[in-house]
């Protein structure tokens, strides 16, 4: 899609949130959870906040240059 809009000054980037801190992933065990914490090396779970920053980041003109692209914030989970 990117590389499709590009021509029509439209920007196509995604979103990839690893384990967020919610109300749905609150409800998983303490054990399933401290299992995937020791899988994320910043050690702590994300916010929802830090999903929206990144959202607020790519709606904003610094971002103007950037499309076609996957951001993953997930304390480094993936990597």
């Amino acid at each position: 899609m990117a590389k499709e809009l590009g021509s029509r000054n439209v920007l196509v980037n995604a979103i990839a949130p690893g384990f967020i801190d919610t109300e749905m992933t609150q409800t998983l065990g303490e054990d399933v959870k401290n299992a995937i914490l020791k899988t994320i090396p910043v050690g702590a779970f994300g916010k929802p906040s830090d999903v929206a920053k990144t959202a607020l980041y790519l709606a904003a003109d610094e971002s103007n240059f950037i499309t076609g692209q996957v951001i993953t914030v997930d304390g480094g989970m993936v990597m």
